[in-house]
């Protein structure tokens, strides 16, 4: 997201905007779809297309569709930034209390999928004041605007509190309060809890149960898991390729049409989905962690002391509460962060053949191990542990689909004809084949996410890290997800069975790759690391 779109989420516009009351208290707004349709400047297929519904002032609208269903593309258009002529085309009518949408900037405010991006400054209380800078509101106003938001949703931190010190949890409640700040008169939601556990989830969800309780705001949120929004919804809306296919009270929509939305990919309550077969006994030992100790700053641990051994064969899924260490343990494991503490060693196995060594950062001790990650060059990397991790922005370096799964196995010297072989298999595997020359950053948060494990499958390690491989998909992308890390966990070629290491607050997928779990952030683990059967 552009630097003008994440400040547009947080408000430009006129406080004097239509839906200001005397009181100053901000009505709920409207919003319409006219045939609206929206197609980004690089690619040949609309995102969006014949979109056309009315939600009513004080409406609350779970929006579902599939994964790439343009749900993400029709929020930013209601918020007024998916940009100019330069950046797209429209057609159709996109408004907000009768006026386009792209003029009253500010009446609507969003909340994106991940609060790092939405985060702009340093301390709490600045961050939420943020929007209303922006909109100009009375200096005299803002601190109370700041205060009452805080409570809202519930964060009870001091203003002066560092943005980076929060929790998931409370990052996504401090983006919700910047919003709230602003007194829009309709919240957008993009996928808020993705990247949460359970605890974060509810924190969330019952803090925009509180808020919309307190300003009557229309309240639009998309989310492919509907079970925790139900209670606060009055309405279901889902896209489809043809625009609204399905609009109306939640049980007429997800009971009535519960066949035609599963085939569609939409997640419904409840519902059973198909799963891959168990595993059989896990393998050798590839990786090994022993005393483990891992931080991001010199003696600053995050998680640790840990021990424990990751195998072919098998799914190891690291889980814990927000703000656990759980990432920067998947980073550790993957050579890409030195331990704060204790080692993590490759088996022989692993190791062969690793040409380069390096010093990489202040904390490397004067003489790195052949069996240790950190120690190995880039490309020795690439072919044993391959990592996705959790912002897919992250690690996007190329111009189209196509060229970023080409990126690893072109930097590997891979032949032309190998590379292209590989890249077609991947994007048949992923459904990203339409997509192959539409620019990475264009897609859904799912098809992004699809993609960058495509590109670490490509260069074919024997190691997976994968940091919440499923976010953002829907049921069918899921189910196939799922059922291509279970057979890279059994082995599908002449590789053999890959150990795949998974950070995750989805426990659906680690019961269906029938994963071994390592908790982070609780009493420290003895042995083996805390694992379940």
């Amino acid at each position: 997201m552009t630097a003008a779109q994440t400040e547009g989420t947080r408000g430009t516009g006129d406080p004097g905007a239509a839906g200001v009351t005397g009181a100053g208290v901000t009505a709920p707004a409207a919003i319409e779809a006219r045939g609206w349709g929206w197609r980004y400047a690089t690619r040949q297929a609309w995102a969006v297309r014949d979109a056309s519904f009315r939600i009513a002032p004080g409406e609350r609208v779970l929006l579902l569709g599939a994964s790439g269903a343009g749900k993400s593309t029709l929020l930013q258009g209601i918020a007024g930034i998916l940009g100019g002529a330069d950046e797209g085309e429209h057609e159709g009518e996109l408004l907000v209390d009768g006026a386009l949408a792209a003029s009253v900037r500010g009446r609507a405010g969003m909340v994106l999928q991940d609060p790092d991006s939405q985060t702009i400054l340093a301390r709490v209380g600045d961050d939420v004041a943020f929007g209303c800078e922006n909109l100009g509101v009375p200096r005299a106003d803002i601190w109370p605007r700041v205060h009452a938001a805080l409570a809202a949703v519930g964060l009870d931190v001091p203003t002066d509190r560092p943005t980076a010190n929060l929790s998931g949890g409370q990052k996504q409640r401090l983006a919700l309060a910047g919003v709230v700040a602003m007194r829009p008169g309709a919240i957008l939601l993009d996928e808020p809890t993705a990247n949460l556990d359970p605890e974060g989830v509810r924190e969330v969800r019952d803090a925009v149960g509180r808020v919309l309780a307190e300003t009557g705001a229309t309240l639009v949120v998309i989310e492919h898991r509907v079970d925790v929004w139900l209670p606060l919804i009055d309405r279901v809306i889902v896209l489809g390729e043809a625009g609204v296919i399905a609009d109306g009270a939640p049980a007429d929509v997800l009971d009535a049409q519960a066949a035609a939305l599963a085939e569609a990919g939409v997640w419904l309550p409840q519902a059973a989905l198909p799963l891959p077969p168990p595993p059989g006994p896990p393998g050798e030992v590839l990786l090994s962690a022993r005393e483990l100790v891992v931080g991001r700053e010199r003696g600053v641990a995050a998680a640790g002391p840990l021990s424990f051994d990751v195998r072919a064969g098998e799914v190891l899924g690291i889980v814990g509460r927000n703000g656990a260490g759980k990432s920067t343990l998947a980073l550790t494991l993957a050579g890409l962060l030195a331990p704060l503490a204790g080692e993590v060693e490759a088996s022989a196995a692993l190791a062969a053949g690793v040409r380069g060594r390096s010093h990489r950062g202040p904390r490397r001790r004067p003489a790195p191990r052949a069996d240790d990650p950190f120690a190995w060059s880039s490309k020795d990397l690439l072919t044993r542990i391959g990592t996705v991790f959790q912002e897919p922005e992250h690690q996007l370096l190329a111009r189209t689909v196509r060229g970023e799964l080409e990126v690893g196995p072109r930097a590997l010297g891979v032949p032309e004809d190998e590379i292209a072989e590989r890249v077609d298999d991947l994007l048949e595997r992923l459904r990203l084949a339409p997509l192959a020359t539409a620019n990475p950053y264009t897609l859904s948060g799912g098809q992004k996410r699809r993609l960058t494990v495509g590109a670490v499958l490509a260069t074919r390690p024997r190691v997976l890290v994968l940091d919440e491989p499923t976010f953002g998909q829907d049921a069918r992308t899921w189910t196939e997800l799922v059922a291509m890390i279970a057979a890279l966990r059994d082995g599908v070629d002449d590789r053999g069975p890959l150990a795949v290491v998974v950070v995750t607050h989805d426990e659906q997928v680690l019961d269906a790759l029938h994963a071994r779990r390592l908790r982070v952030g609780a009493a420290a683990p003895t042995g083996d690391g805390g694992r379940t059967p």
